[in-house]
């Protein structure tokens, strides 16, 4: 993961998933997109180390584009294009 944090792009909408364990991040992911509109992006806050696996895998299944990802010594960050 990159740690360019500084550069972070735009947000829509935030999604903090800290203090919550697989599935519980990707299932708060599937309901949080329901809600946005395509071209929008998703920051997602997580601390389970499961999403560095589970986030990318996300967006390949349903089309989406992981514009970042970053990690700082408590967090996992994901910034998220809908389709």
């Amino acid at each position: 993961m990159a740690d360019n944090i500084e550069a972070s792009p735009h947000h829509d909408t935030l999604l903090d998933t800290t203090g919550l364990y697989c599935p519980e991040p990707i299932m708060l992911m599937h309901n949080k997109v329901r809600d946005m509109g395509s071209g929008q992006i998703l920051k997602v806050v997580a601390t389970d180390p499961a999403t560095t696996r589970d986030v990318p895998k996300f967006c390949q299944f349903l089309g989406h584009e992981l514009v970042q990802s970053s990690e700082t010594t408590d967090n996992y960050i994901y910034f998220i294009r809908l389709a």
